[in-house]
């Protein structure tokens, strides 16, 4: 284990519903928890669903999302293919974006039950996580 995790905290508008979502759905694992937040494990990492009010849609896959990078395609394939089976609702199916360049990369997007976000996706170039720092596009063009 590194010597360091990431956390994330995210809005939820029902404990029993993000807890299916992700521990049934996604297979995280099932962490802390009260009558206002739950504590998931997600690839060894934190994330914490925090309870409000309502759901806060937003308009596209921008300014807020998260998720994982798959380092080998063939996982990032079974990931889809365990969302599809569980039924778990995809707000963009599997794609391509960026095809034929250094940062190609395969994606999609997941929509839990309080409207987050999440994206999924695996680099044809690992080298684009982190680098190609010369090529100037991050995200995709016309997405608010």
């Amino acid at each position: 284990m590194s010597s360091m995790l990431f956390h994330l905290a995210f809005p939820t508008h029902d404990i029993a519903s993000a807890k299916r979502f992700y521990v049934e759905g996604l297979g995280c694992t099932l962490g802390r928890e009260s009558k206002r937040a739950v504590t998931f494990g997600l690839a060894g990492h934190q994330l914490v669903a925090h309870l409000t009010d309502e759901p806060q849609p937003q308009q596209g896959i921008y300014p807020r999302h998260f998720g994982l990078v798959f380092l080998s395609k063939r996982q990032w394939q079974e990931f889809a293919d365990r969302a599809k089976s569980r039924g778990l609702q995809f707000y963009q199916q599997p794609r391509v974006r960026f095809p034929g360049t250094r940062i190609e990369h395969h994606t999609y997007f997941l929509q839990d039950p309080s409207q987050n976000l999440l994206e999924f996706k695996h680099y044809t170039h690992e080298s684009a996580i982190f680098g190609e720092r010369d090529v100037p596009e991050v995200g995709d063009t016309g997405e608010p």
